[in-house]
């Protein structure tokens, strides 16, 4: 049976190799139209949450920021932004991609299951793309609602990215993307990644199995969190690249809001 340990070695490892692929990534969102778009949707979920703050005055932590993309889009919005991975090579190129924004965003080495930070932090948590790495997602929850404060806004976009290791029609879903991608003429988003490593990583990660938003509703509810789900986020926030090459596994947002006000 693996242990946490060697979960988390296999884990830095990967990430620390394919920070310059990911890196390029978020580059190109950043000088895409996706800069806009995702500005959007996290700045009106935020101010309604918080309507008549400015935005100065309202904390930000972007967990598992890998290049940096929301980091960025939230600093140039004006909000207080802390942003922590567990990757250091990913911390590298977030600060390389922020450029003058750099000095606005507080960059920490940290992991997401267990943080740093005093009880009542922030006012929000951002992350993408992260929970269903998470060796522990249920205790990263929970470090999460610790640091929130009073009121605060949880918003988690991820999918159920590796289940189709476990499911056969995931799996059969996750083929007919691969033949479309071919079909269609667009890029392929796993070239040049190590597809094997990363699937036995995801292979041993719990929520690959998981029935997702689902679980992570359930999850918080039991932390006292008011949650709601959006399974059509994708509609908004993905490009044609991206639906194509994901069809079998549209994105989902889950907003969660600490108990305190309305």
């Amino acid at each position: 049976m693996q242990t946490y340990q060697e979960y988390k070695r296999d884990n830095v490892e990967y990430w620390s190799n394919r920070a310059p692929g990911y890196s390029q990534v978020n580059r190109d969102e950043l000088s895409s139209g996706q800069r806009r778009v995702w500005s959007r949707v996290l700045s009106e979920r935020i101010a309604r949450q918080y309507p008549g703050r400015k935005n100065e005055t309202i904390s930000v932590l972007d967990i598992g920021t890998g290049p940096g993309f929301f980091a960025i889009i939230l600093a140039e919005q004006g909000y207080q932004v802390t942003a922590v991975d567990y990757t250091a090579s990913m911390l590298e190129k977030a600060k390389e991609n922020a450029g003058g924004w750099g000095s606005r965003i507080n960059f920490l080495q940290m992991n997401a299951e267990k943080l740093s930070f005093a009880d009542h932090s922030f006012d929000v948590i951002v992350s993408r793309n992260l929970t269903w790495n998470l060796y522990h997602p249920e205790r990263a929850y929970g470090e999460w609602s610790r640091v929130l404060k009073e009121g605060g806004l949880l918003l988690n976009f991820d999918a159920n990215w590796y289940r189709y290791l476990y499911d056969a029609e995931a799996r059969d879903g996750y083929q007919r993307d691969r033949e479309n991608i071919k079909k269609e003429g667009v890029a392929n988003e796993t070239d040049g990644t190590d597809i094997p490593a990363m699937e036995s990583i995801a292979y041993r990660a719990p929520l690959s199995m998981a029935h997702r938003p689902g679980w992570d509703k359930r999850i918080l509810n039991r932390l006292g969190m008011d949650t709601e789900t959006d399974s059509e986020i994708w509609r908004t926030v993905w490009t044609r690249e991206e639906r194509i090459n994901n069809a079998s596994t549209p994105m989902f947002l889950v907003k969660a809001v600490k108990s305190g006000i309305a």
